[in-house]
């Protein structure tokens, strides 16, 4: 039996010991909360989202970022930065929409991020919104859960979760 932190929550070494889901196993299992999810994630001409990283025991940071879904990847560029220094030293992340009041839709993921090297890195960068030269490096999120959080309109509290797992635990 695994042992999870006072909250239920994923402790960080068990995190690294959990399944983790490429964006199209996400797809898959999920289909209805990763068609929210894309579609909030990709309101505008490029997916954005606010990624939350952490390091050892420091605090988290909050970032803007921009996503996209390549070959069945949840991915980013990220450039030299303390975002990419947390996801290189610890993966750890948590990824939110960027809020929209008139639309009080969520949706959130958390899982591990790695580093992806070529031949994957130049067919993404070939469409990327940006032209991402060497300072750049390409990151890959797996997906440990995802949640979504549904209100009918702004006044509506609180909002209907619902939530998925990798692994179905």
């Amino acid at each position: 039996m695994r042992e999870s932190g006072d909250d239920g929550e994923a402790t960080a070494g068990e995190q690294g010991a959990r399944d983790m889901a490429t964006w199209a196993e996400f797809e898959l299992a999920a289909p209805d909360l990763a068609a929210i999810g894309r579609r909030l994630l990709f309101r505008g001409d490029h997916g954005e989202a606010l990624l939350s990283t952490v390091r050892a025991a420091l605090t988290p940071r909050l970032h803007p970022i921009g996503v996209g879904i390549v070959d069945g990847r949840l991915v980013a560029f990220i450039t030299a930065s303390p975002k990419r220094r947390d996801l290189q030293q610890d993966g750890r992340y948590a990824l939110h929409n960027h809020m929209d009041l008139s639309v009080p839709e969520e949706f959130m993921l958390r899982g591990h991020a790695s580093s992806v090297a070529d031949p994957l890195r130049s067919i993404v960068a070939a469409g990327w919104y940006f032209t991402p030269d060497e300072t750049y490096e390409l990151f890959s999120f797996d997906i440990d859960s995802a949640l979504v959080g549904a209100r009918l309109d702004p006044d509506e509290w609180p909002p209907r979760y619902r939530s998925w797992t990798a692994g179905g635990s």
